[in-house]
């Protein structure tokens, strides 16, 4: 028989970051309500980052309009970028199948430059 997850009531939340910001030790809190430690000070962050929101009920909140537009912009530009170098890794793997038929090394725009100033 697994356990269950235990749910805490949004009074139960409020009521416990109350105490911590009147000075009451997370430990010894922690102790007496019977939580983790970690779980007041996850409580406590969201409280103060937005106490009118902190809490709004059961599950998980959904993720906010504009964290998702974000995170879909960072996504097309991931995309972008790993088509780019998707056509560089195809370059270069060209380049070497024509150097591994020609059996000579391809030469490149600063050895030709240093060719023609006499440079080794």
């Amino acid at each position: 028989m697994g356990l269950s997850r235990r749910r805490f009531t949004r009074e139960f939340k409020i009521t416990a970051v109350r105490r911590l910001q009147q000075g009451e030790s997370v430990a010894v809190l922690a102790r007496t309500l019977e939580v983790n430690p970690g779980l007041l000070h996850r409580w406590r962050e969201e409280f103060r980052h937005e106490p009118g929101k902190a809490f709004p009920g059961s599950g998980r909140r959904g993720a906010e309009p504009d964290r998702v537009g974000q995170l879909e912009r960072k996504i097309g530009q991931q995309a972008l970028e790993i088509d780019f170098l998707k056509g560089c890794l195809q370059r270069i793997e060209q380049q070497r199948q024509l150097q591994a038929v020609t059996g000579k090394p391809l030469s490149t725009g600063r050895s030709k430059t240093r060719e023609a100033e006499g440079k080794p």
